[in-house]
């Protein structure tokens, strides 16, 4: 089928969805067990994952590059660099090596990460993945600069989804996140405007990111939520307590950011270890000079294990979060293709019903010093949406 057909398909399928008045998702879902009733049949349990409603790689790709100082070149926010074709490249070789999952957002550059991504999985490559982005941090859509706040009316989300699909080079955006709640904006506002673009064959699920507990269960009323995005790591457990019990009771999907715990997990770095502006760490609780040499026992654990298993540090850490729940689909970033290709392989690593208990019990002893994130950038997280009036 050519990608026009795969485009009309899509749009009739959406169309008679809406009349139905039924999900997107679960209407395709009848027609693909209909007429391919075995077609997952050959492949490995490991190799899928569900999300929600969608399907995808156990383990994704997170890409959040932003320009560096040098002509065509890309850095992430830990000081880790490459070229804009580099980036392309490594994207390229990620669906080469089995990545069907795909996350970045429009304030990621602003605008480089989602042009990259869009310029790397054009043509046939679109059609083997799953591509999620993000509006909710503002950005001028004429010249590329944050306003600063969070904007989620609804003409901006719009005007926001526009210029992604431009610079995606796609004519449906996956999986569509609200970045950070606005408190100013009622989420069912929020989640009409994204039926709507759904309705348009624009948009085909939804999620938030760093929501508030019943600001999810109020769009989750309006229409389903797909997926929820939260950092999760071994190095931040908080979303035991009660994001991940509300996401398996409403069949939510879990993706967590920052898996490897911005660096901290994947053994590269030190009690000595020092971090300057524009790397984020630099002003992270948690990374301080007075509290890093308490916090390297988690580090120190995670290295242990690892030789345990026989594998990377990082690669454990990745294995340990898939072993949490069939559900949870991390997104790791990285401009190496090496590491890149280590994390994708994570996805073969298992645990044993006892080693997954000793290692969460001894994870669980180990209390970390400092907060997750600085207070301006932590003050964003679990807001409530404003209520409907």
């Amino acid at each position: 089928m050519n990608t026009f057909s795969v485009a009309a398909t899509r749009r009739h399928m959406l169309t008679t969805a809406a009349a139905l008045g039924v999900a997107p998702w679960l209407l395709s879902a009848c027609a693909q067990t209909a007429s391919a009733p075995n077609a997952d049949a050959a492949k490995p349990a490991s190799a899928t994952r569900r999300l929600g409603p969608l399907t995808v790689s156990p383990i994704g790709l997170g890409v959040q590059w932003h320009p560096g100082s040098a002509p065509q070149g890309v850095v992430d926010l830990y000081s880790s660099r490459t070229t804009r074709q580099g980036g392309i490249a490594l994207i390229r070789r990620a669906v080469d090596i089995g990545v069907t999952f795909f996350d970045t957002a429009e304030v990621y550059g602003p605008f480089m990460s989602e042009d990259l991504l869009g310029e790397a999985l054009q043509g046939s490559l679109r059609e083997k993945v799953v591509i999620s982005t993000k509006f909710g941090f503002p950005v001028d859509q004429a010249t590329g600069r944050r306003l600063g706040g969070v904007n989620s009316r609804p003409e901006y989300i719009r005007q926001a989804v526009e210029g992604q699909l431009r610079r995606l080079r796609t004519d449906r955006i996956d999986l569509l996140y609200q970045h950070r709640v606005d408190p100013q904006v009622p989420i069912e506002d929020v989640v009409g405007t994204i039926k709507d673009l759904m309705r348009q064959g624009k948009v085909l699920n939804y999620g938030l990111s760093e929501p508030g507990l019943q600001t999810v269960r109020r769009a989750h009323r309006e229409h389903p939520v797909a997926a929820i995005q939260n950092e999760y790591s071994m190095l931040y457990r908080g979303v035991e307590a009660e994001v991940l019990p509300l996401c398996e009771e409403l069949g939510i999907g879990f993706v967590p950011w920052s898996p490897l715990g911005m660096g901290f997990l994947a053994g590269t770095i030190s009690a000595n270890s020092r971090f300057e502006q524009p790397d984020f760490r630099a002003s992270v609780p948690r990374f301080a000079p007075a509290v890093l040499p308490a916090n390297m026992a988690l580090a120190n654990l995670v290295k242990t294990w690892a030789t345990r298993k026989n594998v990377t540090p990082a690669q454990l850490s990745l294995a340990w979060l898939t072993a949490q729940k069939p559900w949870i689909v991390p997104i790791p970033g990285t401009t190496n293709v090496a590491h890149l290709e280590q994390n994708v392989a994570a996805a073969s690593i298992a645990f044993s019903a006892a080693e997954l208990k000793e290692l969460n019990e001894a994870v669980a002893a180990i209390p970390i010093q400092g907060a997750r994130l600085s207070p301006a950038v932590l003050s964003a997280t679990g807001v409530e949406a404003m209520p409907k009036r």
